[in-house]
C-alpha cells in the first residue's frame, strides 16, 4: 500500500512539474519557437532583462505583492483576534462573510471591484490593484491565523493579565509571539496569491499600469515568444527561493517556541 501511495505521489509531481521544466528548457532554445530545440543560448534572457517595460512591470508586480500581503497580514491577524474574541454565533456569521472571497469565482470578484471603483469614480491603476489584492488576501490570512489562535492555551492569556499586563502587553509578549508561525504562513500565502493573480487584476488595472500575469497574457495572444519562457523561469526560481525561505523561517520560529 505504501509503494502505491509513493508511486501516486511521484505521478502527481511529474504531471505538475514536467510542463514547468519543459517551458524552462525551451527558454534556452536558440530557435525562436518551441517546435524543436536547436541549441543552447541565453539571448532570450538577455532580451528579457533588456526590456525596460517588462522590468518595470516585474518591479510593479513584486511591489504590489509585497505591500498587499503586508497590509493584509496586519489587518487579517487583528481580524482573526477579533473573531476569536467574539461569541460563537457571531464568529460563525463573521467567518461566513470572510469566506465569501475565498469561494467566489475570481472573475466575479474582479467584476465586482470594477463596478465599485467605476461607481465611486475611483481611477483604475496601481492603487485600485493594491486595494483589490488586499481585499482578497485578508480572508487567506484570517484562515491561517485563526486555527492557531484556537489552539492557544487560554491560561497563557489569563496568566498575563493576572501578572498585571495590559491588553497591549499581552498582545505583544504572549499572543503575537505565539501566532508568529501562522502569521508568517499567512503572509507568504497572501504574497503568492497576489503574485500570480490574473482574473481580479485584469479587471482593475486600467491604462498605464500592468502586472506580470496580465502582461504575459497580452504577449501570449500576439504569438509565442521565448522571452515569456525566460520570464516564467525567473519567477519560478524566485518562487522556489520563497518556499525555501519560508521553510527555514518557520522552522526557526517553531524551534524557538518548542
Amino acid at each position: 500500500m505504501k509503494k502505491i501511495a509513493n508511486l501516486y505521489l511521484i505521478l502527481v509531481f511529474l504531471i505538475l512539474y514536467i510542463p514547468i521544466f519543459y517551458l524552462i528548457f525551451y527558454s534556452f532554445n536558440q530557435a525562436g519557437d518551441m517546435s524543436r530545440f536547436t541549441g543552447f543560448t541565453l539571448e532570450h534572457y538577455e532580451s528579457m532583462f533588456g526590456d525596460k517595460r517588462l522590468m518595470l512591470i516585474l518591479v510593479q508586480t513584486f511591489l504590489i505583492a509585497f505591500l498587499s500581503s503586508l497590509l493584509a497580514t496586519i489587518i487579517g491577524t487583528f481580524g482573526a483576534i477579533f473573531i476569536y474574541q467574539t461569541k460563537r454565533k457571531a464568529q460563525n456569521a463573521i467567518l461566513s462573510v470572510n469566506n465569501v472571497l475565498m469561494v467566489a469565482p475570481d472573475v466575479m470578484i474582479g467584476a465586482s471591484f470594477l463596478i465599485l471603483f467605476t461607481f465611486i469614480g475611483f481611477k483604475l491603476g496601481m492603487l485600485s490593484v493594491l486595494l483589490s489584492h488586499i481585499a482578497f488576501s485578508i480572508p487567506i490570512v484570517v484562515l491561517m491565523v485563526l486555527p492557531r489562535l484556537k489552539e492557544m492555551n487560554a491560561d497563557m492569556i489569563n496568566a498575563a493579565y493576572d501578572l498585571g499586563a495590559s491588553h497591549f502587553q499581552m498582545l505583544k509578549e504572549v499572543m503575537l509571539p505565539y501566532l508568529t508561525p501562522s502569521i508568517i504562513a499567512g503572509y507568504f500565502m497572501a504574497f503568492t496569491y497576489s503574485l500570480d493573480d490574473f482574473a481580479v487584476t485584469f479587471f482593475v488595472t486600467g491604462n498605464g499600469f500592468s502586472t506580470l500575469s496580465v502582461e504575459i497574457y497580452s504577449r501570449a495572444r500576439q504569438g509565442i515568444s521565448l522571452e515569456i519562457n525566460a520570464l516564467s523561469a525567473v519567477v519560478f526560481l524566485f518562487s522556489i527561493l520563497l518556499v525555501i525561505g519560508y521553510y527555514f523561517i518557520s522552522q526557526d520560529k517553531e524551534d524557538r517556541h518548542a
